[in-house]
């Protein structure tokens, strides 16, 4: 019986389906779905969150390596930080089959970058495949644990946002138990120093030759023929799109493989068509290809490098016609993204905002903390980067900048990537401050359990870091926590902190205020005979707070009870309702 499933829904059932033991992931959107899928099949699968997606990518080798079929997930930006174990992975191959999914994010819906992951693939010389909705995601899956072990190598599942979060019919099967391969001492193969992995070369070589050779006959490789005046070669959430605007009017080559790309049957394509177009997202990987096989195509001279493609996009381009479908009378204003209402982040913001701090961020839902009014944030690269570059940046200005900038970072970015710039800064000795804004839980992905908050990826009791003591065991003599709703123990936490001469760690400790289990407080309304319509409370950016006829006004249904604008108004208009929310 067929079932809905989005494309990472279908991936997780795929994987189990094909009988993995191990699976581990660091929650990524728009990735992070695959793991939250696997955990509801019981014992048959080990899973787990892990600090960060190299961690998961050496944890599913190791899987392997013992001879079982293993699986790591992650999002486009998070293969970069696992790239060290792939490139090596591809010199090594496998024991027991290795999937990687990675989600790309055409359009940035949440992330800092458009990065395409299909030259990861292209780089590491592994294969990779493609699926373009949700049934293609789980046929997918199982198929790349065949290649894997078929072809002696670490293979690379692509979805990108659409694929990810869209649903389909799929039609499930039952899991089929894979025996465990005899792990094998082989140190020719498996210890990668120099005298060993420059004999592994040649192998990948005559593998990519290999897997070329499958991809010309390979079904997820297949030509539709319909009119020939033009002729589409595509992939992914593109193909949806190509088959919606021109059905059966143009005829299309579908690429289930991304890595490597077929010759002879692009070649043969291209023959049966008067015109050749590739329609793919993001950069011109098989435009390229075919370009260097001598064909005249047409792709990023008139489709965008950047961003989503829609059907209406495809067709204003290639001569479809385009749906422009119902307008509104009137212009919906925009509603920028801001932090929640009672989010433990806002009073911290407030203070670095007040005190003129230079803020270097990190990546999280805190990064909401560089939106107005708060606009207190100068910086945000990547996972760990802030603490990595106050140092640099105090390095650099001495006393211009001591007293003055600070590092912001997550609970669950800190146990990512940060804990190595921080040994740097007590290692090398700048006089620079860290916050570590600590919620209790992984936020901007959607509430996932990380090494600081004791539970494991089923809720159950697990180890957890004691940050204070981690911070002080680097070598930080000045660690204190805080509590970001009290805006006055704040502000003499920064002032202290900043003044002191030494490295220090200030931990913002409140549990992010969407949690299931944390009671608010009684939500706040505004006494309007006391309110004289100053606006000081506005400037928290709470999305509680409006100012209706020249006064302030809460709405009850968002409020928490958090108090911060009271502690900002100078009249006391603020009272509590006396009504738990």
């Amino acid at each position: 019986m067929k079932h809905l499933m989005s494309g990472n829904e279908a991936t997780a059932r795929g994987v189990y389906e094909a009988g993995i033991k191990v699976c581990s992931a660091y929650p990524g959107t728009p990735s992070t779905e695959i793991l939250e899928n696997l955990p509801q099949y019981g014992k048959d699968v080990y899973c787990e969150w892990a600090p960060n997606e190299k961690v998961a990518m050496e944890v599913a080798f190791g899987a392997s390596l013992a001879g079982k079929r293993s699986f790591c997930g992650m999002k486009h930006v998070g293969l970069n930080v696992a790239a060290d174990p792939l490139f090596t992975m591809s010199y090594t191959g496998v024991n027991g089959g290795v999937v990687i999914g990675v989600a790309d994010d055409a359009g940035m819906h949440s992330s800092q970058n458009e990065q395409d992951s299909r030259h990861y693939a292209i780089a590491a010389k592994v294969p990779m495949l493609e699926p373009s909705d949700s049934a293609e995601a789980l046929e997918f899956a199982k198929l790349a644990y065949d290649l894997s072990e078929q072809f002696d190598t670490p293979v690379l599942l692509k979805m990108c946002t659409r694929v990810a979060h869209s649903q389909s019919l799929v039609e499930p099967h039952d899991r089929v138990e894979r025996p465990c391969v005899p792990y094998e001492k082989n140190i020719a193969k498996y210890v990668m120093m120099p005298g060993n992995a420059i004999r592994r070369h040649p192998f990948v070589e005559e593998r990519t030759r290999k897997l070329q050779e499958w991809a010309e006959t390979a079904p997820i490789n297949r030509v539709e023929m319909g009119g020939t005046k033009m002729g589409i070669i595509t992939s992914s959430t593109s193909y949806q799109y190509v088959k919606e605007v021109f059905g059966d009017s143009v005829s299309v080559l579908k690429l289930g493989m991304a890595n490597p790309l077929p010759v002879k049957l692009i070649r043969d394509f291209a023959a049966k068509v008067d015109q050749l177009v590739v329609v793919e997202e993001l950069d011109p990987i098989i435009e390229n290809h075919c370009r260097a096989l001598g064909l005249e195509v047409s792709g990023k001279d008139v489709l965008p490098m950047e961003g989503e493609f829609s059907q209406n996009l495809i067709a204003a381009r290639l001569g479809g016609q385009v749906h422009t479908g119902a307008g509104l009378d009137e212009a919906i204003p925009n509603r920028p993204p801001v932090m929640c209402a009672g989010c433990p982040h806002r009073g911290l913001f407030y203070t670095l905002s007040k005190n003129k701090c230079t803020v270097l961020g990190d990546i999280g839902c805190y990064t909401l903390g560089a939106v107005a009014p708060l606009a207190a944030m100068d910086m945000t690269l990547c996972m760990g980067a802030s603490i990595s570059a106050i140092h640099g940046f105090n390095k650099a200005l001495g006393e211009q900048s001591q007293g003055k900038t600070v590092a912001v970072i997550g609970d669950s970015t800190f146990m990512h990537s940060g804990m190595t710039g921080l040994a740097n800064i007590a290692y090398n000795q700048s006089n620079s401050t860290v916050i570590i804004l600590d919620n209790s839980i992984t936020g901007m992905t959607g509430h996932q359990q990380n090494p600081t908050t004791g539970y494991n990826i089923k809720g159950d009791p697990a180890g957890k870091i004691d940050l204070e003591a981690l911070c002080r065991a680097m070598g930080f003599n000045r660690v204190r926590v805080v509590d970001p709703y009290d805006l006055k123990a704040c502000d003499q936490a920064v002032k202290e902190e900043l003044s002191a001469d030494e490295p220090s760690v200030i931990i913002s400790r409140r549990p992010c205020a969407l949690l299931k289990y944390v009671k608010h407080k009684a939500p706040l309304k505004v006494n309007t005979d006391k309110c004289i319509g100053c606006k000081s409370c506005m400037k928290i950016g709470c999305p509680a707070i409006s100012i209706k006829e020249g006064k302030a006004w809460v709405d009850n249904t968002l409020c928490v009870g958090c108090g911060v604008c009271e502690q900002l108004c100078p009249v006391g208009a603020f009272e509590s309702t006396g009504k738990e929310g």
